[in-house]
């Protein structure tokens, strides 16, 4: 395999396996709180998202290209300068965005619930957004770490420092909300804030992880600077305007889902009143929390691949190296349809189970359906990702501004309309709309750009969608003849049951169909060593 898929399966098991915690723990927390509780969770999180990527202003991920860029030159010196720089320029205004969001919070509040009924009080929505702003002042710091690691290629400081951020995380969250909820008998609020503290108390886990990989690795580093023979003296204002010329488009990216989320959360409940519909709390929640969870794991192959492809593009690119590029391009995008494609598509014909199994079955008639309209979103987010990463890659970053700035007009103009005629359906109608009209525009500077072939692309995810046609029939099948004596519809275990008998039987007949076909060969270019000792255990 390609240095960019290993090190594209370590950040992606990382991410994933992060992912994946921050969608079990929500089966207790979510038992706790209720969809309410989900409803207020997001209310805090959507907003705090903004500010963390505003606050970064993009430089965790232009560090990475600029460390890249300079490392390929030999000049080690002056990443070293500029990530001393920007961690500083971090601390700064990471400490700002808290103090923004924590003023803010109560104008944030009253835009999420007004007129949409008192089912959440404005002094709850204002606790949890002030609770979980304090996380800005340590996290941004945080990133510049990791994106000066990634600058080298290494991805195991992110990975594991991104697994163990989650775990102490959720257990600070899930041991807090029990004793406020169970022991002291508190509050949903209360409980909730709590939870949106963890941010913060994960984010001092991830620092310890950061500070042990830079003790070991230091001494390694500095014997790259007593080695280095050329050196380009850039001033450091210099390399502060082309640090801040890469790194504005990565601040639209790490934008892109919450600002779609931030138009849902300031137009969903009274476009909801308006169209006559009930229940906009549980809609909310579902969507912007339980739901997306869900939605977003199989985005993480694309948020992996991109964090692990940006250092040899960047490279690729630098050395005027055409075939190579189109070589990289070509792998990253098939790698997310072949993996992206499957995965959302059996969500979606899982929807109902996937939602019951995990929250539970009240409200599944409308949480169900919910998930499956949302889960092909998760496609076009993995593409918006991915396609971003390359075209900053390329050195077009600046059009991806352009690009979701097309998408998000879209949302904003359409979303509330389309809530009104089709209720919360109309939310995830939107958001597809918007990102959809992104990547198409990515894509397109793509293929303009560096004149990229576009024909095995498609005929590729023709291919994709056959073999994900087997797949959605032998989930139907494994519906007609398990239903039969399994209750999936109506009782929890049922749906438990189904879940996994239709993520076996369904995934199971799509990865035999794209392996057979050697398609999985040919996308991760070489063999895959696990499949082959399988083969070889069992005497195939």
């Amino acid at each position: 395999m390609s240095n960019i898929v290993r090190s594209s399966m370590l950040i992606t098991t990382a991410t994933f396996l992060s992912k994946f915690l921050g969608m079990i723990y929500l089966i207790p927390f979510n038992a706790l709180v209720g969809a309410e509780g989900g409803t207020l969770y997001g209310f805090a999180y959507v907003p705090y998202n903004i500010m963390l990527s505003i606050s970064t202003i993009g430089i965790p991920l232009a560090i990475s290209k600029t460390v890249s860029k300079y490392n390929s030159l030999g000049d080690y010196e002056t990443g070293r300068r500029i990530f001393k720089s920007a961690s500083a320029l971090m601390l700064v205004t990471g400490f700002i965005s808290f103090l923004v969001l924590f003023i803010a919070a109560e104008p944030i509040a009253r835009l999420s619930i007004s007129s949409g009924g008192q089912e959440i009080a404005m002094s709850d929505a204002v606790l949890v957004i002030r609770t979980v702003s304090f996380a800005l002042i340590i996290i941004p710091a945080m990133s510049i770490v990791r994106g000066f690691f990634q600058g080298y290629e290494s991805m195991g400081p992110t990975a594991i420092s991104q697994v163990v951020e989650q775990i102490v995380r959720i257990v600070f969250v899930l041991v807090s909300v029990f004793m406020v909820i169970v022991i002291f008998n508190g509050s949903m609020a209360t409980a909730v804030g709590f939870a949106t503290f963890g941010a913060f108390v994960g984010a001092l886990g991830s620092w310890v992880v950061l500070l042990l990989y830079w003790t070991k690795r230091k001494p390694y580093l500095d014997a790259q600077l007593q080695k280095q023979r050329t050196s380009n003296h850039i001033p450091t204002k210099r390399l502060f305007k082309e640090l801040l010329g890469y790194s504005g488009p990565f601040i639209i990216v790490g934008l892109a889902t919450s600002l779609y989320q931030l138009v849902d959360q300031f137009t969903f409940a009274r476009a909801m009143n308006a169209g006559g519909h009930s229940g906009w709390e549980v809609a909310l929640g579902a969507i912007n929390t339980y739901a997306h969870k869900l939605v977003i794991i199989p985005g993480t192959i694309a948020t992996g691949l991109s964090l692990a492809i940006l250092p040899a593009l960047t490279k690729t690119f630098s050395q005027k190296n055409t075939p190579l590029l189109h070589q990289q391009i070509n792998q990253s995008l098939q790698i997310v349809l072949v993996l992206v494609i499957p995965a959302s598509i059996g969500l979606t014909m899982l929807s109902h189970e996937a939602y019951g199994a995990l929250y539970g079955m009240e409200n599944i008639e409308m949480t169900g359906v919910l998930l499956a309209w949302y889960a092909p979103v998760g496609i076009l987010f993995a593409l918006f990702t991915v396609t971003a990463s390359i075209l900053q890659g390329i050195n077009k970053q600046n059009y991806t501004v352009f690009s979701l700035m097309a998408g998000l007009l879209v949302k904003i103009l359409l979303n509330s309309q389309l809530i009104i005629m089709f209720g919360a359906l109309g939310s995830i109608i939107g958001t597809g709309l918007a990102v959809g009209i992104a990547v198409g525009l990515n894509l397109y500077r793509i293929k303009v750009s560096v004149k990229f072939p576009m024909k095995q692309i498609i005929k590729r995810s023709i291919l994709i969608g056959i073999f994900v046609l087997f797949m959605c029939i032998a989930i139907v099948l494994v519906k007609l003849i398990f239903g039969l004596f399994i209750p999936y519809e109506e009782k929890r275990w049922g749906a438990v049951v189904m879940l996994i008998l239709g993520v076996g039987i369904g995934g199971g007949v799509y990865l035999y169909f794209a392996y057979a076909s050697t398609l999985l060969e040919r996308v991760f270019g070489g063999r895959i060593p696990l499949v082959d000792k399988l083969k070889r255990k069992f005497g195939r």
